[in-house]
């Protein structure tokens, strides 16, 4: 992987060497992984996230090297320089039509796919559900057992190389019409009701105590959010902006999916 890196480093400072027969087979070695899941975008480390940007400008510089191509599946027609994903039943994920992968996301054996878009760069781990029209964007992370329910939207990030991809961790359940961007961690756990949108200036404000808390770019494990609103002056006068609400917490003792179902159940939440 130094090796690699070394030349991915190389490439991305001097693009002439895109023209080397040695510099296009090393970035593709970079995508192999990804889409095998031997390198990661980003990647757990200790209670943080560590982001690989040599593996991001990898995936930069493999659509230059790429050429535009026509892609038939059955009646359907792709014109696009990215292969899709193949060989799902060996992979062990169930694909519903028309959900589509693109070959460098990789798919972690029982994920499965309703109709739906994971892009390349993206991580998604065993057990998660991508729902109807939900779409993850390039390196976005996706951990294990997580939901995403209809239409949510996971947003992307290529550049700038150092920023972070967006993070939904482990058991995590994203409700309908969720938008999650800006590198923004929803932590173990936690629970986002329908259409809460969260970016990295959005105001996260823990309502569930006497005192309001406020985070920003981070729910906090097991949190239960709510889409809510708050009063700012502006010159013309005051109006509501948009926040997310914090109104509680999954038990951490009960079984994940009866702890969900009487947060969602105690909360009123709509998901």
């Amino acid at each position: 992987m130094k090796e690699l890196q070394q030349q991915i480093e190389a490439a991305w400072e001097n693009r002439d060497l895109l023209k080397d027969e040695a510099t296009k087979k090393a970035i593709r070695q970079v995508i192999e992984h990804l889409d095998k899941g031997r390198l990661r975008v980003a990647e757990p480390k200790g209670n943080d996230w560590q982001v690989n940007e040599w593996v991001k400008k990898a995936v930069v510089l493999y659509f230059p090297i790429q050429q535009m191509k026509t892609i038939e599946v059955g009646p359907f027609e792709f014109h696009d320089k990215m292969e899709l994903k193949k060989d799902y039943e060996a992979l062990g994920v169930r694909v519903v039509p028309h959900a589509v992968a693109r070959y460098g996301a990789f798919l972690a054996k029982g994920v499965i796919m309703m109709p739906s878009y994971v892009n390349i760069g993206a991580f998604v781990d065993s057990g998660t559900m991508v729902d109807t029209w939900a779409t993850v964007g390039s390196c976005a992370q996706i951990g294990k057992d997580v939901h995403l329910s209809g239409g949510v939207g996971i947003g992307g990030v290529l550049e700038p190389l150092q920023a972070a991809p967006v993070v939904i961790e482990d058991g995590c359940f994203i409700g309908s019409r969720c938008i999650v961007v800006e590198g923004v961690r929803v932590r173990k756990e936690a629970v986002l009701g329908a259409n809460v949108v969260l970016t990295k200036s959005t105001k996260i404000i823990d309502v569930s105590g006497d005192t309001p808390i406020e985070y920003k770019g981070e729910v906090p494990e097991r949190a239960v959010v709510i889409p809510g609103s708050y009063t700012k002056e502006f010159p013309a006068g005051k109006f509501n902006v948009p926040c997310a609400l914090i109104i509680g917490q999954r038990k951490a003792s009960t079984n994940l999916k009866t702890s969900l179902n009487n947060a969602l159940r105690e909360y009123d939440v709509a998901v």
